[in-house]
């Protein structure tokens, strides 16, 4: 791939000759003398203060630094203990985090725009209830045997258990619940026990509902080892059946399919309403304001916990990167997003590119995503634009911008690896309108494995990030190592693309030539495609 322009590639002969000559031969290589040039001890207070450095995406990681992310992150963690532990979305620790970016940039001179948007709230009150009551009385235990389905509405319903239309044992193919056709003759009132597979939860759940269940409980599929258990599922933001789902284990729901006359009782103690949240949007004054480099985090937690790595470390490190860029001179415009409702599902992204015309989404060059990059067992991944490690590539110029980012870690020497397009993060929206993208993570539930390890440091067989999306998510859950080599990262792209976006221009030129062949990868998956996650969450 190639990435140099010739103003870059002046910039970066020019620093490396600099940086190389403060060293006697043989005492450092040039990624040692980047390392420290990135990272220094102690930066003079002058350096950042006049644009220069600034300006440049070899200067403006140096002024990048880990110490002012993590004033950021305090600031994001005392928000969150004063507001009932949390940050998320549509709960007053999610405004004041809104009114700290919008206070933080104002004071740099930044215009800011808040942009409201409606959206579901959900979060769980109280433990659920799952008993049978006949034939014979069974208690089932919270979070063991059962969870609720994200975006449940609340209630407490008993009756008759009907199976609709299941199919049990290894290999199966189930499609229970996925057509209307499979509650004909379902008694209005009773309980809806539907398996998974085949199509969404929440189309299920619909359609029972539709049917006249006054509740529904899921069970796994059971097909295979993995669909067993319990999951982090969801209805969906736009579920509309209106009465309480659960989700239980494959085992319990197979068992009670041949159980005449089961009777269930269902409690669900949540709240789910239809409120309003907000993105929060800021870009520079200089720039072409026809050719934007995007970048965004998700500003909000979970319900669960302050949510500082998650994604805390994403939005603070965007935050110094605004005030930072406030200083420089781009050639293109730079726009910064913080994203609402993320964890409920994408929804401040989605909306917000959603409500773009067209003539504005062509603005947006590419958009980078920071979404957790400062785990505490990481891992430095880098969204595969290219398609190289997981055979989905991403809209023409995610190839380039995926390049840009291993060009960082190459220059500085530092492990990295490609992560998946999952689409469980807020560049979904962006890659579906084809918009090119990047950007960085270092891992949340998934396990490092040894080869990892020693790769990147940390423990074997351990979570990137054992908090994740949990009460310990919390101003120690956060490796300032990360922190420091994402955020140079994220400096070091941004600042390249605010330069020139020529490397991105030309791949998109080459995908538009009538006997390209390049974006097939991505052409070919969109058809072949099926999202199976809705942010964390399964959605099937």
């Amino acid at each position: 791939m190639r990435l140099n322009t010739a103003s870059h590639m002046l910039a970066l002969g020019s620093l490396c000759f600099t940086i190389t000559a403060q060293a006697s031969p043989g005492q450092q290589s040039t990624a040692d003398l980047l390392n420290e040039f990135w990272s220094p001890d102690r930066l003079r207070s002058y350096e950042c203060r006049f644009g220069i450095l600034n300006s440049s995406p070899l200067g403006l990681p140096r002024c990048m630094q880990a110490s002012n992310i993590q004033y950021h992150l305090d600031r994001f963690y005392g928000i969150a203990q004063a507001n009932d532990g949390n940050r998320a979305a549509g709960r007053p620790g999610y405004d004041a985090s809104v009114d700290y970016i919008r206070s933080t940039l104002e004071s740099a001179g930044y215009e800011v725009t808040v942009q409201p948007f409606p959206f579901n709230a959900f979060y769980p009150i109280g433990d659920g209830t799952l008993q049978a009551l006949a034939p014979t009385p069974v208690d089932y235990q919270w979070e063991e045997d059962f969870t609720y389905l994200s975006q449940t509405e609340p209630g407490d319903v008993s009756g008759s258990a009907i199976a609709v239309d299941v199919d049990l044992g290894p290999d199966n193919a189930s499609t229970s619940g996925c057509e209307p056709e499979d509650f004909a003759g379902f008694p209005a009132g009773a309980i809806a026990v539907v398996q998974r597979g085949a199509c969404a939860f929440g189309q299920k759940a619909t359609n029972a509902a539709d049917a006249g269940a006054s509740g529904v409980v899921i069970f796994n599929q059971g097909n295979t080892e993995d669909r067993k258990g319990l999951l982090n599922a969801t209805l969906g933001g736009d579920y509309a059946g209106g009465v309480p789902v659960v989700f239980t284990t494959y085992g319990i729901g197979a068992g009670w399919v041949d159980q005449n006359d089961l009777q269930l009782r269902v409690v669900v103690d949540v709240v789910r309403e239809q409120t309003e949240t907000f993105n929060v949007i800021a870009q520079t004054q200089r720039g072409n304001p026809d050719n934007v480099v995007m970048t965004g985090a998700h500003l909000d937690s979970v319900f669960e916990g302050a949510g500082v790595n998650d994604n805390g470390s994403g939005s603070a490190a965007l935050i110094e990167l605004a005030l930072q860029m406030k200083k420089a001179r781009p050639r293109n415009q730079v726009r910064f997003a913080w994203w609402g409702a993320e964890e409920a599902g994408l929804v401040g992204s989605t909306y917000y590119v959603n409500n773009l015309s067209e003539e504005e989404k062509a603005k947006i060059k590419v958009y980078l995503n920071y979404d957790m990059i400062g785990s505490p067992n990481f891992g430095n991944f880098i969204y595969d634009g290219d398609g190289s490690d997981f055979d989905l590539e991403g809209p023409p110029g995610s190839a380039a911008t995926e390049a840009l980012f291993e060009k960082y870690f190459e220059l500085r020497d530092i492990a990295y690896e490609g992560t998946e397009i999952s689409f469980r993060s807020d560049y979904a929206q962006f890659f579906e309108d084809g918009i090119a993208f990047g950007g960085l993570f270092t891992g949340a539930e998934g396990i490092k494995t040894e080869e990892q390890a020693a790769k990147f440091g940390g423990d074997a067989g351990v979570a990137y990030d054992p908090c994740y999306h949990s009460g310990c998510d919390d101003i120690t859950n956060v490796d300032e190592v990360a922190l420091e080599i994402n955020g140079d990262a994220a400096a070091f792209v941004t600042s390249w693309l605010s330069l020139s976006t020529r490397v991105i221009d030309e791949q998109i030129a080459a995908a538009e030539a009538p006997e390209s062949t390049i974006g097939l990868r991505s052409i070919q998956a969109e058809k072949e495609r099926d999202i199976t996650h809705w942010g964390d969450k399964w959605i099937k």
